[in-house]
C-alpha cells in the first residue's frame, strides 16, 4: 500500500526521482516545481508514519531525473552478505555545528568516508580516510584497518549510509562511533566552503555534483592530463558505463575509459 501511495502521490504532484522503502524507513531524492515539492512534504508530515522526517533541499528540478522510480527493498542500504544486527542501535549523531567543533578540538580525529570512491574523488572532509570502495559491501574489509578502541567519525551525503554504517560498526565492536547527522548536505548548508569540507558533493541525478559556494574548489583530477576537475563522464561504451573524471578539453577528445571501450563504442 505504501509503495502505491508513494507512486500516486509523486505522480499527482508531477515529481520525478527515486524513492526506496524498507522496514527500516524511507530514502529518496525527488525533483519538481517548488510548490509541488512543498506539497509532498506537507502530505508526508500529515501521516503518522512519515511525520517529522528531515528534508534536505538543493537547487534542481524534475528535469534532473529521467523518470519516477519507487522501490521496496529489504534494506535501505545493502551490506552483503547480510548480517543480523540492530540497525537502529546507531552511533552518536553530531549535527553540523557539533561535528565542526569536534574536528576543531580533535585535529587528529579518525574521519571515515562511507561513500564510494568516485564520490570522494571530487570532495571530502580534510584529512578523511577515503577507502575508494566500489560498492558499500566493500566497506567491511576497510573497517578492519581501523582501530576499534579510538573514536571514529563517519559521514556520507545525506546521513543514510553512515547512520547505517555506525550501527554496523558498533555491532563489530567499535567502542566510540559518531556519524554526521544530516550528512554532507547539511554541513555544506551550514558552513559552505569555510569549514572542513573541501570540493564538490556528488549527487545521484543529472547534475552529478553540487557546490556549496562560489569558493568551491575542484579537487578531482582528470584521469588523462591531471588537470583539476569535478566533472564525471559516463564511459561511451554502454556495456561498461563506468564514471571517469575528465576535464573539459579531454572530454572533447574521448569519453571512453580505455582503448578497449573506445573500440567497442565506435564499433
Amino acid at each position: 500500500m505504501t509503495m502505491r501511495w508513494q507512486r500516486e502521490l509523486c505522480a499527482r504532484l508531477n515529481l520525478k526521482g527515486r524513492v526506496i522503502l524498507s522496514e527500516h524507513g524511507i530514502n529518496g531524492t525527488l525533483g519538481g516545481e517548488l510548490d509541488d515539492v512543498k506539497a509532498y512534504v506537507r502530505t508526508m508530515n500529515a501521516t503518522a508514519e512519515f511525520k517529522g522526517i528531515e528534508y534536505k533541499w538543493s537547487d534542481g528540478g524534475r528535469e534532473d531525473f529521467p523518470r519516477l522510480s519507487i522501490k521496496v527493498r529489504k534494506e535501505l542500504v545493502t551490506l552483503e552478505p547480510e548480517e543480523d544486527f540492530n540497525v537502529f542501535d546507531k552511533g552518536t549523531p553530531l549535527r553540523p555545528e557539533a561535528w565542526h567543533q569536534y574536528l576543531a578540538e580533535h585535529p587528529d580525529a579518525i574521519v571515515f568516508d562511507a561513500r564510494n570512491g568516485y564520490e570522494s574523488d571530487i570532495g571530502a572532509f580534510k584529512g578523511a580516510i577515503k577507502p575508494g570502495i566500489k560498492t558499500f559491501k566493500d566497506v567491511k574489509s576497510e573497517l578492519e584497518k581501523l582501530p576499534k578502541d579510538k573514536p571514529v567519525l563517519t559521514y556520507c551525503t545525506g546521513d543514510i549510509r553512515c547512520e547505517y554504517l555506525s550501527a554496523y560498526m558498533k555491532h563489530k565492536g567499535f567502542q566510540d562511533v559518531y556519524h554526521l547527522d544530516g550528512g554532507i548536505v547539511k554541513y555544506g548548508e551550514t558552513y559552505g566552503d569555510e569549514g572542513y569540507w573541501e570540493g564538490k558533493c556528488y549527487v545521484f541525478d543529472r547534475r552529478m555534483k553540487v557546490a556549496f559556494s562560489d569558493e568551491s574548489k575542484d579537487v578531482g583530477v582528470c584521469t588523462r592530463c591531471g588537470q583539476a576537475t569535478s566533472t564525471h563522464e559516463n564511459c561511451a561504451n554502454k556495456t561498461c558505463n563506468s564514471l571517469i573524471l575528465l576535464c573539459t578539453a579531454c572530454a572533447k577528445r574521448s569519453i571512453a575509459c580505455s582503448e578497449t571501450c573506445a573500440a567497442a563504442a565506435n564499433a
